[in-house]
């Protein structure tokens, strides 16, 4: 738990990262899927529990950078990127409202682009904070 503290933006970076390459590939995993005779017409559980793996990785990767981050902009701009592509998520799940499918890449990579940012600029690795109160 203290390397997930410590290195929570990596953490991100990763969860959101893979959670992207899981977005981009799976139409093309279920167009060959279509191809072939010997399978079936669903994805299997496994794949369609991989947005909820992600999904909580990333929740905990925001909670802990939220923690340690020093500038204050970049602590709503996470969260509201995580709701947004839970609400995707959940959307997609039980098809409540016809979204194009490629909306999903809007929160996935910016909160990849947030996560290297804070790790870059914003974090507090002394008892002294960044200046940039933003």
């Amino acid at each position: 738990m203290i390397l997930i503290k410590k290195k929570s933006d990596i953490l991100g970076t990763l969860s959101s990262t893979l959670c992207l390459v899981h977005c981009v590939a799976t139409p093309f995993i279920f167009l060959a899927q279509a191809s072939s005779t010997t399978c079936c017409d669903t994805p299997p559980n496994w794949w369609k529990l991989m947005d909820y793996v992600f999904l909580s990785i990333s929740f905990l990767a925001i909670y802990w950078s939220t923690k340690t981050t020093s500038i204050k902009w970049i602590k709503p701009v996470l969260w509201i990127n995580w709701v947004i592509l839970a609400g995707i998520i959940l959307n997609e799940k039980v098809e409540a409202l016809h979204l194009p499918e490629a909306l999903i890449y809007i929160p996935s990579i910016a909160l990849v682009a947030l996560h290297l940012y804070n790790r870059k600029y914003c974090h507090c690795n002394t008892n002294k904070c960044c200046v940039n109160e933003q």
